[in-house]
C-alpha cells in the first residue's frame, strides 16, 4: 500500500491542525493505521493508532486527549486532529500500515509497521 501524507505547517501553541493519509494500491480497510512523529534531533515515536474499523484507538500519553485520529475507509483515508498544540508536538509526522491489530506495547513498535508514508512537518511556534 502506498501512503501520501499531508496538512502539516506552522501553527502556534494552543493551535489546532489535521493531518491526513491517503492510501492507494491495496484494500485499505484491511489495514491497521498508525501514525509516528520524529522531533529534530530525536527518534521516531509512536503518536495513535486505529484499528482497520475504527472501533479501536490507542494514544501515547503525551497526545492523550489533545489529538483524535480517525479513518474513512470509503475515502482510503487516515486522520489525525490534533488540538492544544505545544512547541514540543514539533516534528515530522509518518502514517504508517500494518495488517494486524495487537497490544499497544507492539502497535507502538515502528520496525513493525510494513508501509510508510513519506512524512509531514508540522511547527509549533511559542
Amino acid at each position: 500500500v502506498q501512503l501520501q501524507a499531508s496538512g502539516g505547517g506552522l501553527v502556534q501553541a494552543g493551535g489546532s491542525l489535521r493531518l491526513s493519509c491517503a492510501a492507494s494500491g491495496r484494500i485499505f480497510s484491511n489495514y491497521v493505521m498508525a501514525w509516528f512523529r520524529r522531533a529534530p534531533g530525536r527518534e521516531r515515536n509512536f503518536v495513535a493508532a486505529i484499528s482497520w474499523d475504527g472501533g479501536n484507538t490507542i494514544y501515547a500519553d503525551s497526545v492523550k486527549g489533545r489529538f483524535t485520529i480517525s479513518r474513512d475507509n470509503a475515502q482510503n483515508t487516515v486522520y489525525l486532529q490534533m488540538h492544544s498544540l505545544k512547541p514540543e508536538d514539533t516534528a515530522v509526522y509518518y502514517c504508517a500500515a500494518r495488517r494486524t491489530w495487537s497490544a499497544d506495547y507492539v502497535l507502538g513498535r515502528e520496525n513493525d509497521y510494513a508501509y510508510w508514508g513519506q512524512g509531514t512537518l508540522v511547527t509549533v511556534s511559542s
